[in-house]
């Protein structure tokens, strides 16, 4: 057994007994279901945890992770976890949460291909082409690149908003708001980058379904 591997499963041991020395039902009342508020569709960088992030415990964040905070409409995963999150769960907020420095769309501003996962990158391409006049227009490219990574974000956003399940909700009179963040690493803290979506109507008539 490596050290690292016997380091971790003595760190849940020790998680546990903190857990239950402060209380002692705190895993039973755990057990007994969950209501969280809020989806939390983010990263999978190793730097970015969910409830870390915003102190949440528990039992608070209902949480999908992919490479580049994705939304995309023929991920079955992530329209499962939404359904879920959102018929279900009755979660109020979905957060859409990228990060500064995220390798998927740095990857996504270069021509280099990686293996597989190229093919995952070619819908962040998809978004620098949407946008391609506004970014080339930024002579920096760390500033090019944290635009990039804002941009992703609020596209993403907005293709949670195209979703029937989003919709639908929102056609039942259901509370559900669709947020979008960036965090930076190198201080911990979060941006709002205000587009924040209640309902339909800031899309483009295209999208918005008539059930």
């Amino acid at each position: 057994m490596s050290d690292f591997y016997k380091k971790i499963l003595d760190g849940n041991k020790n998680w546990v007994k903190s857990k239950i020395d402060t209380d002692p039902q705190y895993f039973e009342r755990l057990a007994e279901g969950q209501a969280p508020p809020l989806l939390w569709i983010g990263c999978s960088d190793s730097r970015v945890p969910a409830n870390e992030v915003i102190g949440a415990q528990p039992g608070e964040v209902f949480v999908h992770r992919n490479i580049a905070n994705m939304v995309i409409h023929s991920d079955m995963n992530m329209l499962s976890v939404l359904d879920y999150a959102v018929n279900v769960l009755k979660v109020e907020h979905v957060i859409v949460c990228g990060h500064y420095g995220c390798g998927g769309v740095k990857a996504a501003m270069g021509n280099s291909s990686i293996g597989l996962i190229d093919n995952w990158i070619r819908h962040i391409k998809d978004i620098y082409r949407h946008h391609h006049n506004f970014l080339n227009s930024i002579i920096d490219e760390k500033d090019r690149f944290d635009a990039f990574v804002e941009l992703n974000v609020k596209e993403n956003v907005l293709d949670l908003a195209k979703t029937s399940i989003v919709q639908n909700a929102w056609k039942n009179g259901q509370d559900l708001h669709l947020h979008g963040w960036v965090y930076r690493l190198n201080n911990g803290l979060v941006k709002d980058l205000d587009v924040n979506l209640s309902n339909n109507q800031d899309l483009d008539t295209v999208y918005q379904l008539i059930f």
